[in-house]
């Protein structure tokens, strides 16, 4: 299908968008104090150090580098990996619906992820709604990350997209101004009611109330 604008194809992020992850969810069983817990993700375990494993570090190289930096926390770094999947809250529903939506109005498809290439796995087997994508580009597969713009033109180019006619979806500010240096239309995450309203304007769905009419 062709929106009112000529938006054909949506491309989504998965992690705090249709995928609710975050690694409080595993470490506040293994910290009493949250304000400890918060010191350990800002300083030890933080998000820079996460990254470069979504840019396709090995995860056995990123728990022995860390641990020998920070030995009295070792167990707790290697919990990052061994109990990664405890970071997994669940599908995030109302997006999902969104896609499902989406997905019903013959709208092509695609995902682009930051994610390692040793933990995706588990997502898949997980979240059935990642078979309904066209294809998904998974970041640690790449050894390249959002921002960059080469995953980016990188995804443009294995896909065929056609840049404007191309939304992509993200609740990461930097990736969404990423997308747009590349040609994307960026669409920053809130949440999924907001979402679909932007895709409405966008012409790629219908507004509830012209919908109900329609029916």
């Amino acid at each position: 299908m062709n929106g009112k604008n000529g938006f054909d194809t949506v491309v989504f992020d998965l992690g705090g968008v249709l995928i609710d992850w975050n690694p409080r969810y595993l470490y506040r069983r293994l910290f009493d104090d949250e304000a400890a817990m918060e010191r350990f993700l800002a300083e030890v375990c933080t998000p820079q150090w996460n990254h470069q494993q979504d840019a396709g570090r090995s995860w056995h190289e990123a728990v022995a580098t860390l641990s020998a930096q920070h030995p009295q926390h070792a167990e707790l770094i290697d919990a990052f990996h061994t109990r990664w999947q405890e970071m997994l809250g669940g599908a995030m529903a109302p997006s999902v619906a969104v896609l499902d939506e989406l997905r019903g109005r013959g709208v092509r498809l695609y995902a682009l992820t930051n994610w390692s290439r040793e933990t995706f796995p588990v997502a898949r087997e997980r979240f059935d709604f990642l078979r309904w994508f066209d294809g998904i580009v998974v970041s640690g597969g790449e050894g390249v990350a959002k921002p960059d713009p080469v995953i980016f033109q990188r995804t443009i180019a294995r896909f065929s997209l056609v840049p404007r006619q191309t939304i992509y979806i993200d609740d990461t500010p930097h990736n969404v101004a990423a997308a747009f240096q590349s040609g994307l239309r960026g669409l920053r995450f809130q949440d999924a009611a907001t979402l679909r309203a932007q895709l409405c304007r966008c012409g790629m769905l219908v507004p509830t109330d012209a919908a109900v009419a329609a029916g």
